[in-house]
């Protein structure tokens, strides 16, 4: 099991306003701060760190998960608000699986940013 995890991002304060709308259908918050570092998660303890630095080349591809098709829906739409690009709208990906319903964005740096949840309809 993954306790936490982070990638770099080239302006912290734009990517820290990019997550913490696109996370927050997802119940995740900035929990703590720490110099040029900002760790959001669901409370009490953040599990997704974003610091100030070179972002990773290629782009990282990280994966959140929804309990619900809803709250895929909403991160989407909050992270495409927050400054995202498409790099999938909502739907069913089922080469993956038959549930297998998520979305992805592009963050400020090019990291591929995705919401799934696996429940059936």
């Amino acid at each position: 099991m993954i306790d936490h995890t982070g990638v770099g991002v080239s302006d912290i304060e734009r990517s820290k306003a990019f997550y913490r709308a696109a996370l927050a259908p997802l119940g995740y918050r900035v929990i703590m701060e720490w110099q040029q570092h900002a760790g959001l998660g669901v409370p009490p303890k953040p599990d997704f760190w974003i610091g100030a630095g070179t972002p990773s080349k290629p782009p990282l591809h990280v994966c959140f998960r929804a309990e619900s098709r809803q709250q895929v829906d909403l991160f989407y739409a909050a992270a495409l608000l927050a400054g995202g690009r498409d790099n999938g709208p909502p739907g069913l990906r089922p080469h993956y699986h038959a549930n297998y319903y998520g979305a992805f964005v592009l963050d400020p740096d090019g990291h591929n940013i995705e919401a799934v949840c696996h429940a059936p309809a």
